[in-house]
């Protein structure tokens, strides 16, 4: 009897504290997160100019928002951009990050210089490469380099690819850190056992190192993804989602809404729209992947 009380009293020691310890960070979530939630859903059933009161507008605005031909670019525009840079992202940032992993010095510098991209805000970033990138007085006139006087930003056939360059180049550095890190945490006994079966580095690479950072994988994946549903400052200050609308995206569209057109109600509509998006990748790309089972990356090694 005295066992099973004691067992129950350490039971209640686990669990007590840890909910306690837990109340701050649900607290300020409820706070900074749920409520505003909360109103944005609110919001989206009204007619709000900004300025006077809202009037109830029912399902109004959901009906004209998810047929409208500028919106719904916006969505084909959004998943163009998030399928872009995870291609482009992805395997850039997995090879830098295993290679910055090794022991040598000049690893180690490049990887100093490699991450200086990370101290740089991304409208600083945009108004750099926005100069670097004009057709007129940019890097092509200064160099003599013709194949780079092209008008990058204002053709709608490059201004995309041209803000996925850009974006990598300033997004990869942070994931080949997460790559970094979790490569140099894996054991060296598993390599030099696939070194002595013969396994040349291609294999080793491709059946010992990737599937050992499944869970990093599925980390970085799920910031590149929902991150480029976020996309603002960068594309606003480069093309402000021009020329024309080949570069207006979900959070452009919301912002150019909301706060040039003082439609509020229907910029809100494309916020919910985001996060249920956002909230929906990231709990498909955890189930699809088979995290919630795992319960080490070095499991089965």
């Amino acid at each position: 009897m005295s066992t099973r009380r004691g067992a129950g009293a350490q039971a209640g020691l686990r669990t007590g504290p840890s909910i306690w310890l837990a109340a701050p960070a649900m607290t300020f979530f409820a706070v900074f997160a749920l409520v505003p939630l909360v109103g944005v859903v609110a919001l989206s059933f009204m007619n709000w100019d900004g300025l006077d009161a809202p009037t109830f507008a029912g399902a109004d605005n959901w009906a004209r928002i998810l047929t409208d031909p500028v919106t719904l670019d916006a969505m084909k525009l959004s998943l163009v951009l998030t399928v872009a840079t995870w291609v482009t992202q992805f395997p850039t940032s997995l090879l830098l990050g295993v290679f910055m992993a090794g022991s040598q010095r000049y690893r180690e510098w490049f990887s100093i210089l490699y991450f200086l991209p990370l101290l740089f805000s991304s409208a600083a970033v945009g108004i750099a490469f926005k100069a670097l990138l004009d057709p007129n007085f940019g890097l092509g006139s200064a160099l003599g380099l013709d194949f780079l006087n092209k008008d990058w930003l204002g053709d709608p056939n490059l201004s995309m690819p041209t803000l996925v360059f850009v974006i990598a180049w300033s997004f990869v550095p942070f994931h080949s850190l997460l790559y970094q890190g979790a490569a140099r945490q894996l054991p060296a006994s598993v390599f030099e056992a696939a070194m002595i079966d013969g396994a040349g580095r291609v294999n080793t690479f491709l059946h010992i190192t990737v599937p050992m950072l499944r869970s990093t994988i599925v980390t970085s994946s799920t910031l590149m993804i929902v991150g480029s549903l976020t996309y603002f400052d960068l594309i606003f200050v480069m093309t402000a989602g021009g020329p024309g609308n080949a570069t207006r995206i979900l959070p452009l569209d919301m912002y150019l809404r909301g706060f040039r057109a003082y439609d509020m109600g229907g910029a809100s509509v494309v916020g919910v729209i985001l996060v249920v998006v956002g909230v929906g990748v990231s709990y498909a790309l955890n189930r699809a992947s088979g995290n919630t089972k795992m319960e080490s990356t070095l499991e089965g090694a």
